[in-house]
């Protein structure tokens, strides 16, 4: 009885691996030989094609089957045309991936009609990257502090890549919620271009100039206090940017936070990598384990470090979670951030 009690347990054990054997199975067998894109919404050089770039390696050694990953940039309207891409054009199968900001995923949210998806049914991966949003200036700007801007009687230029953008929206917070005097001049195909603009004195201000940007695409900039941090927006302040303002030290209601939270809670999600709906639910597990897996890779870590590039991830179920959080905030408070952003 001993024995065929044992017996039938070993059976039992083999006949529930076997399906998860033959998933895994059909995960290797649909990627070997096979390429993975992951479609950057943004311009070489920038914070989000340095972390792709960082990842495209680790990531593809560690999927069932070993695709090779390769990165297509597709900038425009701040990264929405990549996103409009991955959900509404590229196949349904995990060939294609994109990479584009979560504020740009939230954009049905605040009632933008061109954002043609709905951000929960993404297959979102995984995230490189919590991070801290931040606008700077150039040394030659002539603007030392936030408060100069607050104060200005003329209007001080920024910009920002689209209107969806969180440099768009991060300066409509400072210009509706503190009463900077603030144009925004939208249009740059990347942070890279942003930046140059702000050398050239074309614009005085950018946000979206997060940790993990300064950090990769603008080190020397920083480091020679050529680029100068103006005010940061994380909910903790981040001692990097030490002689910057704290804005949530502004504050004085609570609503005030909570519309801080809606902005500044999704720009924390920094490098999410996201694949279209209705993925196979074995290829999406099996994405979301790769991106877990490869983001422990030393190759990975050591090739981050040289960039510059911090790694504090996030599984693919927890940025699932936080995007579908974004859609239970108060309508009176979305409706705020709606004002704030000058939208309809």
């Amino acid at each position: 009885m001993v024995k065929q009690a044992l017996l039938a347990g070993c059976w039992a054990a083999v006949a529930f691996a076997i399906p998860a054997l033959s998933k895994a199975d059909e995960v290797a067998t649909f990627y070997a030989g096979n390429t993975i894109r992951i479609i950057v919404g943004y311009d070489p050089g920038g914070g989000y094609d340095a972390y792709a770039r960082i990842l495209a390696p680790a990531f593809g050694k560690h999927i069932p089957g070993s695709p090779q990953v390769i990165i297509q940039n597709m900038p425009g309207a701040g990264s929405m045309k990549a996103a409009d891409f991955i959900y509404n054009v590229a196949p349904r199968d995990g060939t294609q991936l994109g990479v584009f900001s979560a504020a740009t995923a939230l954009e049905p949210l605040f009632g933008n009609t061109s954002a043609r998806y709905e951000t929960v049914k993404f297959g979102w991966i995984g995230n490189m990257f919590r991070d801290t949003h931040a606008c700077a200036t150039w040394k030659n700007s002539g603007i030392d502090d936030l408060q100069q801007i607050i104060s200005s009687d003329k209007e001080v230029v920024f910009g920002a890549t689209g209107a969806g953008s969180a440099g768009n929206q991060h300066a409509l917070v400072l210009k509706n919620m503190l009463g900077a005097n603030i144009r925004v001049i939208n249009g740059y195909k990347g942070i890279r271009d942003v930046g140059l603009a702000l050398q050239r004195n074309e614009v005085q201000v950018a946000c979206a100039m997060a940790l993990s940007t300064v950090k990769s695409s603008f080190p020397n900039d920083y480091a020679s206090d050529d680029l100068r941090m103006l005010v940061q927006f994380g909910k903790e302040r981040h001692p990097f940017m030490k002689d910057a303002t704290h804005f949530y030290d502004l504050l004085r209601t609570e609503e005030d936070r909570q519309v801080a939270d809606l902005f500044f809670g999704q720009s924390a999600i920094a490098r999410p990598l996201a694949g279209p709906p209705d993925l196979p639910t074995a290829r999406l597990a099996a994405l979301r384990s790769a991106m877990t897996t490869a983001l422990k890779d030393p190759g990975l870590l050591s090739a981050a470090d040289k960039a510059g590039a911090d790694i504090v991830p996030e599984t693919g179920e927890e940025l699932t979670t936080a995007f579908s959080a974004f859609y239970r905030t108060p309508p009176s408070v979305v409706e705020r951030a709606k004002q704030i952003m000058e939208r309809k």
